[in-house]
């Protein structure tokens, strides 16, 4: 189909252009077909379309849910290897298997995953540069090491990687779908943003059943698949976008990346960059791969440096598409990547050579291999917020919208991809499920906590109370008498294992930030012993109006902010003897050098943009982020350099990540927040306002391009990243 350059278009002739559409749509960016022709949705056009309007910066007001904490946590089983057929079954040793609709070798032809030339992803073997110009690095669309040390940053470029070879992969199969999610089983009431009753544009008023929204998931779920790692063991992972296929004809909407494209990111292990899913390496297709195309992400499993010390424990897996994360993440492209350690933690608390952590490990006898596994009692949440279509509020911001109504889209996912402050809802999730319900034994477990908001920084905290219903504030609902009841014993952050734990009446999760935590059951905090039937409540006090910062806890004030999130319910005594322990030392921190002021040392600083505005409202080092030219150049080596992060405005606070390896905090400056956990490791600097933090990081293994970003989905997205890259 023919371009035109649609940029240059007012406003009225805009609005004539959509009324020409007919069944077609105008969406964000893009013109598309809301047709579905068998399975089969028309492709977008690759057009670009910037509406040049003011963005609306209103959130709608949620439906009222009426019945909250009666359903169930979902807890995700870990996922079986073997190729996937689209409907979801496995069929790893059929004809068809690792069958693909396109790549450089041709169409519809059977490729399995493969150390080869030019079969890393479906464009095949292409160069790649530093910069414009620059240095060369490996090429893309080819593995740099393979698990048997072979590769151009292996022996066969005569490195000799420490820990190499590794076993063989497990493969892993899955597919980018559009589907539906829902919410909540309860009904919900049509609110005004006081909180009263309304009729909503259906016409039909009171209490009704909440609309399922369209999502694009991991397998077609959200959140997607839990994919249950072991070091030692790599796993490859063919992502492939079917996001072209629509088989329920459902309506996408006006948010998610306009072409239909991914880019999947695991956050944050030491991979590769042809594996790591992010724009400075992938520039093909504006940094995604479009529908057809597909990924074989190699996770090595591989600890960087082969230094225990740098072993992870929680990684998640998440879209990583230039200038559309936000939506991307908002709309369910969010998986889940425990990993294990089999010396301390193996996920069995019954295995004495490790440290005893909550857990008890049950093989999953459907993987003839014996390498799947489930853990009881090691339960990760994710924490994920959004706001629910009031079919009132208009949509309009930079990306789309004309100032347009939905009423259609009542009780669907709703999502502005505000520019300025970020995003917040008034629906607290934990695995997608609002409000849901959590049984549990009287014994410890081990929570795993992500943050998977676009924005929201969340405090928690472990309370007895009764809610009371708050319709029309964030969170619904509030525990006005709420009183705290146990205490956190926090064992790892997103770096792992910390030194020692840390006893914690409370703690904040930013976005992408990771947090363990184990909690006993069995008694109180002042040491009286639970009984069945006892009902406690994992509780938001945190109050986060808008996406800038939040309103922080005041050291010993009151708490006037309390949503309950999941409700806890203490059973009896589990079907076996919790022997699990948590011991004085977990994982001793990586050396760091001695003498660390003769180091290269960077900063890096971030702002808002003073000049620009649509995309560019966010800058570092008063750039915004170009996919072919990095800031900074390290060679590859177990040296390392001294990165200092500054935030330049006190109005804001940034979660800022740093792909590729783990950092270890030297030094803050101007902090508003304790900050316990920098004992250990971490990938997200969690930078209050005007703070600037200093860390030491390494640069091993692999060579080629990375970024760095604010993990506030809506800064990334407009232009808070750099690249960087790796010198061989």
């Amino acid at each position: 189909m023919s371009k035109f350059d649609i940029t240059k278009m007012n406003r009225r002739e805009l609005i004539k252009l959509s009324m020409m559409c007919g069944a077609g749509m105008l969406l964000p960016g893009k013109l598309w077909a809301q047709q579905c022709s068998g399975f089969l949705d028309q492709t977008p056009q690759d057009i670009d379309i910037v509406t040049g309007l003011t963005p609306i910066e209103v959130f709608p007001t949620s439906p009222f849910i009426m019945s909250p904490f009666t359903d169930p946590l979902p807890i995700p089983s870990a996922l079986l290897p073997g190729y996937r057929q689209p409907d979801g079954t496995l069929t790893p040793n059929a004809p068809d298997a690792w069958r693909v609709r396109t790549s450089a070798f041709g169409s519809n032809v059977v490729l399995p995953p493969s150390p080869l030339r030019g079969r890393q992803d479906a464009m095949g073997a292409r160069p790649r540069t530093a910069g414009v110009p620059g240095p060369t690095v490996p090429d893309a669309g080819t593995h740099q090491l393979w698990t048997d040390g072979s590769g151009v940053s292996g022996t066969t470029n005569g490195i000799n990687v420490p820990g190499f070879p590794l076993p063989n992969p497990n493969l892993y199969h899955i597919r980018l779908q559009v589907r539906e999610h829902s919410y909540t089983s309860s009904q919900v009431q049509p609110i005004t943003s006081g909180g009263l009753p309304v009729v909503p544009p259906s016409g039909i008023a009171g209490p009704q059943a909440l609309p399922a929204s369209t999502i694009y998931g991991f397998n077609g779920t959200f959140p997607g698949p839990r994919i249950n790692a072991m070091y030692g063991q790599p796993n490859i992972v063919r992502f492939e976008n079917d996001l072209d296929l629509n088989p329920l004809c459902l309506d996408r909407q006006d948010f998610g990346a306009p072409d239909w494209a991914f880019l999947t990111h695991l956050h944050n292990g030491h991979t590769p960059p042809e594996s790591d899913g992010q724009p400075h390496h992938l520039t093909d297709n504006k940094g995604g791969y479009i529908p057809e195309q597909w990924v074989d992400n190699l996770y090595h499993n591989y600890p960087a440096g082969n230094d225990s010390a740098e072993k992870q424990s929680f990684l998640w897996f998440h879209d990583h598409r230039m200038h559309h994360t936000g939506p991307n993440v908002y709309k369910g492209m969010v998986g889940l990547y425990p990993i294990y350690d089999p010396v301390l933690d193996p996920g069995d608390e019954t295995q004495r050579s490790g440290l005893g952590l909550p857990g008890r490990k049950r093989i999953d006898p459907a993987d003839p291999t014996g390498q799947t596994f489930n853990v009881d009692y090691d339960i990760p949440m994710a924490l994920y917020d959004c706001c629910l279509d009031d079919g009132v509020t208009q949509h309009q911001d930079f990306h789309n919208g004309l100032g347009e109504l939905h009423p259609e889209w009542w009780g669907k996912l709703y999502h502005r991809h505000f520019p300025n402050h970020g995003f917040v809802g008034d629906i607290f999730t934990v695995n997608g499920t609002a409000f849901p319900v959590l049984n549990v034994f009287r014994r410890k477990y081990r929570f795993r906590f992500l943050g998977a908001s676009v924005s929201r920084i969340y405090e928690l905290m472990l309370m007895r109370g009764t809610p009371t219903a708050a319709p029309g504030t964030q969170g619904q609902y509030q525990l006005p008498d709420g009183q705290q009841c146990h205490r956190f014993t926090q064992i790892a952050s997103e770096g792992g294992l910390l030194p020692k734990p840390i006893t914690r009446d409370s703690f904040q999760i930013w976005p992408a930030k990771r947090r363990e935590v184990v909690v006993d059951f069995t008694k109180y905090l002042d040491g009286t012993p639970t009984t069945p039937g006892d009902v406690l409540y994992l509780v938001d006090v945190l109050e986060m109006p808008d996406g800038r910062k939040p309103n922080f806890n005041i050291a010993g004030a009151a708490l006037t902010y309390k949503v309950p999130l999941m409700k806890i319910v203490i059973g009896g005594a589990p079907p076996e003897t919790d022997v699990s322990n948590v011991p004085q030392n977990l994982r001793p921190m990586p050396d760091l050098p001695k003498n660390k002021t003769s180091l290269p040392q960077r900063t890096f600083t971030l702002a808002r943009s003073g000049t620009a505005g649509g995309e560019t409202q966010w800058v570092i080092n008063g750039l915004e982020f170009n996919p072919t030219t990095p800031l900074a150049l390290p060679q590859r080596s177990g040296g390392g350099e001294l990165w200092t992060v500054a935030n330049g405005g006190g109005g804001w606070v940034h979660p800022m990540h740093m792909h590729m390896e783990e950092h270890t905090v030297l030094s803050r400056v101007g902090s508003t927040n304790p900050h316990p956990e920098d004992t250990g490791k971490e990938d997200v600097v969690a930078l209050d306002p005007s703070e600037s933090v200093q860390f030491f990081r390494r640069f091993r293994t692999f060579a080629g391009n990375y970024v760095a970003h604010c993990h506030n989905l809506a800064h990334e997205d407009h232009n808070m990243m750099f690249g960087w890259s790796i010198l061989p």
